[in-house]
């Protein structure tokens, strides 16, 4: 039996990771909606920051914040943590098994830099790590008491990022960095200061301490960036399936620009939760989306220009042939791939007719087909492509 051992820990990996990035981000949502609905407590008690009541599913919840700590600590008390941790390590197991086992197909794309295996992935540990000791060194700088000014700081900084993950790695593999280094920021806010001052704030309690209220400052701090990361993150998450964003000469711009509209409408529903409505940011966000479409459908890679006349299909099957069906075949020869990707095959004629529209888009419109383009297709080999199809893709 030839089991494939790493086509199936990918499906469990992203499986899991899916499913504990729901439990994470539904948290992380419901919190921050819940900390804004609060309201003074009717009749006032001491300690009390502010209360919600709530019905849902046939019942009725009360939900109370103490401006520090209740006076005595429940038996049992929920810590919301592994939610986040089981998201990151399935995360980051799932870049391990596709993009760092994999780097010769996902990761390296040797037209940009000709990485070894090794240095592929080394590079790509280095972005991530790095990007975690540059916001936690904004975090715990003078800027981090200036939200709006940290904010600008870090999303130039990931901006950056992009750029040159986009210049160095393939398209997929440049985005995923990006959301690598993101969703490893957002786990370090939970395991380095929400959970380590939450036990400090439980320590001083059961040692009937005073409570230092500026760890609970520090908790929300992070989780508000948290909060703000999210949809950049689940962005990255599905980024893989437009080829006309991850394969766009300025992908790393278009990054930017949908995150920004991502941040944009957060900000509506976090001031929403207050009362305040502010449809002007979900206006900020669809302008910006909008200028994405622009960018895209305006800017375009440079294709070869070919000599008029009809293109003969034989040329075209010996293109896909050369760089397309050691894939897209119902038996690879590739040796990353032991099905064809998406089911997606090029063995006869019919297949390449019928499959022309998703050639079009991935090898043509966007270049980020063949994959890190490790066959060397050339623009004058996607320029006749390009213009078979736009002539209708006829078959003899």
């Amino acid at each position: 039996m030839d089991y494939d051992l790493a086509t199936w820990l990918n499906l469990a990996l992203r499986w899991l990771h899916l499913i504990a990035g729901v439990a994470w981000i539904g948290a992380s949502f419901y919190f921050v909606w819940l900390d804004n609905n609060l309201t003074a407590p009717d009749p006032p008690r001491e300690g009390v920051k502010g209360e919600l009541w709530a019905v849902h599913g046939g019942g009725f919840y009360h939900s109370q914040k103490y401006l520090v700590a209740p006076p005595h600590l429940p038996s049992h008390l929920h810590w919301f943590k592994w939610e986040a941790y089981t998201t990151w390590l399935s995360g980051f197991l799932l870049l391990c098994v596709l993009y760092y086992w994999g780097a010769p197909v996902y990761l390296i794309d040797r037209a940009k830099m000709a990485f070894t295996h090794g240095q592929a992935v080394l590079v790509g540990l280095a972005f991530i790590f790095g990007g975690l000791a540059v916001y936690e060194g904004l975090c715990r700088s003078p800027l981090g008491q200036r939200p709006r000014a940290f904010g600008v700081v870090w999303f130039l900084t990931l901006t950056a990022a992009a750029y040159a993950l986009t210049r160095i790695f393939s398209d997929r593999g440049a985005f995923i960095h990006v959301g690598a280094i993101i969703g490893t920021a957002m786990v370090a806010n939970v395991f380095l200061v929400i959970i380590p001052n939450q036990r400090k704030i439980v320590a001083a309690m059961l040692a009937r301490r005073p409570v230092d209220p500026r760890l609970g400052a520090m908790g929300k701090q992070r989780s508000v960036h948290n909060n703000y990361m999210t949809l950049p993150v689940l962005f990255i998450m599905i980024s893989n399936h437009y080829p006309i964003v991850t394969g766009h000469p300025l992908a790393w711009l278009l990054l930017a620009l949908i995150s920004a509209a991502g941040i944009s409408i957060r900000h509506f529903f976090n001031l929403k939760h207050f009362g305040i409505i502010r449809h002007d940011f979900l206006f900020y966000g669809a302008m910006l989306f909008f200028g994405v479409t622009v960018i895209a459908t305006v800017v375009k890679p440079k294709a070869a220009a070919i000599s008029a006349g009809p293109v003969a299909f034989t040329t075209v099957q010996t293109i896909v042939r050369t760089h397309c069906v050691m894939c897209h075949s119902p038996t690879p020869t590739h040796p990353g791939f032991a099905a064809p990707p998406n089911g997606v095959a090029f063995d006869t004629p019919a297949h390449i007719a019928q499959y022309a529209p998703r050639i079009q888009e991935r090898s043509v419109a966007s270049h980020s087909m063949p994959l890190g383009n490790e066959t060397n297709m050339t623009d004058q080999e996607r320029a006749t492509l390009g213009a078979w199809i736009k002539a209708g893709a006829k078959l003899p």
